[in-house]
């Protein structure tokens, strides 16, 4: 699996990572990277006036992965991109680093890795979007990686659009991760990767379906140290231990983003700028 893939050129270690979702579940890898790498400046965008991403067709989220890391290079020029969506990244991830030149990493490699460390029994599952399941990109990383391995995949319409509204606890996501993990459950998985940016704020409620023995892995927390072994081996970590600075704009609405992501990120999210797509 190629994780760590960097493209040619230096650049300049205080420049921003540039990072994006469409919405609000990249702020987990957000909030990951802000713990683990103070010091760095980051740029986020969530393109909450086109979400969901799951149920488009993945040729419409790989032309809408390009144009927003397009215009993330263009504007302000980061040392790293980051596809914080675990949909964008499997549509998009290959096209992006051959059109970038810059670091680009996402988020499946990373969450992917990880779950094939912690389990012991070799049966585990995923749970993603619609798109994301449906584009084989887990199936066909662990078939190539590790054959032996018995792993289970599950969408989970609906997930998505409970946090995009901030209902992660009430009893309807209760009974809708009942329903959609049902098979995961069958098949006596003894870890489960949180397959969306998005789902790791469900953690509570996924973990209480699924019971003790299972573990959840977030791919959140993995990308973060990814991120950082990146930007130690390509001499592109900023100087600074801590007071980086954080930037966060929105192709929806503003209002709405600052107060739900200020809930779900913390107090870093403060204005949230506005970006208008020309087209939709």
């Amino acid at each position: 699996m190629e994780i760590e893939r960097v493209a040619s050129g230096s650049g300049i270690p205080e420049r921003p990572i540039a990072m994006f979702d469409s919405g609000f579940g990249g702020l987990t890898v957000a909030r990951a990277v802000i713990d683990l790498l103070p010091g760095e400046d980051l740029v986020y965008f969530g393109d909450t006036g086109r979400y969901p991403y799951g149920s488009r067709p993945l040729e419409q989220v790989r032309e809408f992965a390009v144009q927003i890391s397009d215009r993330l290079v263009a504007d302000y020029d980061p040392k790293m991109v980051v596809v914080a969506c675990n949909t964008a990244t499997a549509a998009a991830l290959s096209v992006l680093r051959e059109r970038i030149s810059v670091p680009v990493i996402g988020v499946i490699e990373p969450g992917l890795r990880s779950l094939l460390e912690v389990t012991s029994t070799g049966r585990v599952g995923v749970i993603g979007t619609v798109g994301t399941v449906a584009s084989g990109s887990y199936q066909r990383a662990v078939a190539e990686s590790r054959p032996e391995v018995e792993l289970v995949c599950a969408a989970c319409p609906g997930f998505v659009e409970f946090v995009e509204r901030g209902d992660t606890r009430s009893d309807q996501v209760r009974v809708l991760a009942e329903r959609l993990l049902a098979p995961i459950q069958a098949a006596d998985v003894d870890a489960l990767l949180l397959g969306c940016t998005h789902y790791p704020f469900l953690a509570r409620t996924i973990g209480d379906v699924m019971g003790r023995g299972v573990t959840l892995v977030s791919s959140a927390d993995e990308t973060a140290f990814a991120v950082a072994r990146i930007l130690e081996s390509t001499g592109l970590r900023s100087s600074r231990r801590e007071g980086g600075t954080q930037r966060f704009l929105s192709s929806g609405d503003v209002d709405a983003f600052a107060h739900l992501g200020r809930r779900l990120l913390g107090p870093e999210l403060g204005v949230v700028e506005a970006h208008r797509w020309d087209i939709t």
